[in-house]
């Protein structure tokens, strides 16, 4: 095992989270395709690997934490779709480390979407596309539309607008878990109406901080209680605009 492999370990050790020397291999191959991608297409402006580690690799995984809301993830062939992944987090380091989860990258940028593709490829990674569209568009997709357990988003919107995006994506009893920053609790208390609007109810909101760091992550889980009315998400742009209050 490689030091860099003891330190992924180590660090998501001090989160809760075990993982294998062969997750954290692959999550040491993800980080050297990350950074050589991001020489030439604007993946991430963190890029050190301790850096990454902790605040792309943690942070993607402390969901998975027993104390978050790691029995959702556990069941077998669990379907999640992580919608606005950017760079693939937190969707393939949750693919990594639940190797029986099916997973769809959703993103709106082709160069990303590429870069997505080949990491996938490069990591030998089943059960586990990257589609180039964006949430507005995609969530009328029949295929796509309620047929996740679990929809995950580290986008950074507004939880109203997040909603609009994400619920449509989860089917009834699934859930979506909003990745939001400590200083949310205003945000959250306006998106209730959107969130209700799509299906939801906000079940939880659990807390957990970074190693290492005074950064704390809260995630907020909403529970799809309902069919999401056919007319949303409405066209692209409108929910940014004109976001549910």
């Amino acid at each position: 095992m490689t030091q860099y492999q003891e330190q992924i370990i180590k660090q998501l050790n001090s989160t809760g989270i075990s993982i294998s020397q062969e997750a954290a291999g692959k999550l040491f191959s993800y980080y050297k395709m990350l950074v050589e991608k991001n020489e030439s297409v604007n993946l991430t402006a963190i890029t050190e690997f301790d850096d990454v580690v902790i605040k792309h690799f943690c942070d993607s995984l402390l969901v998975l934490n027993e104390n978050v809301s790691r029995e959702t993830f556990l069941k077998n062939g669990v379907k999640i779709i992580d919608v606005g992944t950017g760079a693939g987090f937190p969707g393939i380091p949750l693919k990594i480390v639940l190797p029986g989860a099916h997973v769809t990258l959703l993103d709106s940028l082709s160069k990303r979407v590429d870069f997505l593709n080949e990491a996938v490829n490069a990591l030998q990674e089943k059960d586990i596309s990257a589609i180039h569209a964006r949430a507005e568009d995609a969530a009328h997709n029949g295929q796509l539309r309620e047929s996740f357990d679990i929809c995950v988003s580290r986008a950074v919107a507004d939880l109203s607008v997040l909603a609009e995006y994400c619920l449509p994506f989860v089917k009834k009893g699934g859930v979506f878990i909003a990745y939001k920053s400590r200083d949310c609790d205003e945000e959250i208390s306006a998106a209730k109406k959107a969130v209700e609007e799509m299906g939801g109810r906000i079940e939880e909101i659990k807390t957990a901080t970074l190693p290492h760091t005074d950064i704390e992550r809260k995630f907020v889980i909403i529970r799809k209680r309902s069919g999401t009315p056919d007319k949303y998400p409405r066209r692209a742009g409108t929910p940014v605009k004109k976001p549910i209050r």
